[in-house]
């Protein structure tokens, strides 16, 4: 079953993907590896992926109810999905800059939880590529 919380990281993940006007299918599996990690029934995660269909934005996406663990985990995810198709651009960085806004992170608080999962997301690119 999925958190309001859950919910909204996986909304989060949603409108990163949109980000470049479409969402890619590397990108939707990531969407559902992490429904099946949180153990989300059918319904919902039929509804995410309905919300997954239409453009969206960070903006579309209430993160007032996020713990910091919860910010942390979304941030962690979407370095990993900025290197979903094999490479990180400048305008994915970018657009985790935006997203680090939308949590609420400052640049400085941001800087390790960004190296870390750089780090994790780049170990597990031969996976990724395969």
């Amino acid at each position: 079953m999925l958190t309001d919380a859950n919910k909204n990281v996986l909304k989060l993940l949603v409108a990163l993907a949109w980000a470049d006007g479409r969402v890619d299918e590397e990108e939707i599996e990531v969407v559902n590896a992490l429904l099946d990690g949180y153990g989300a029934g059918d319904e919902e995660a039929e509804e995410i992926r309905g919300w997954a269909k239409q453009r969206r934005s960070l903006d579309d996406v209430d993160v007032s109810d996020l713990t910091v663990s919860d910010t942390e985990l979304a941030l962690q995810h979407a370095v990993l999905l900025t290197y979903i198709d094999g490479e990180q651009t400048a305008d994915e960085v970018k657009l985790l800059d935006d997203f680090c806004a939308k949590l609420g992170f400052s640049k400085e608080a941001a800087a390790p939880i960004l190296e870390a999962a750089d780090g994790w997301a780049k170990s597990l690119l031969p996976e990724l590529e395969a």
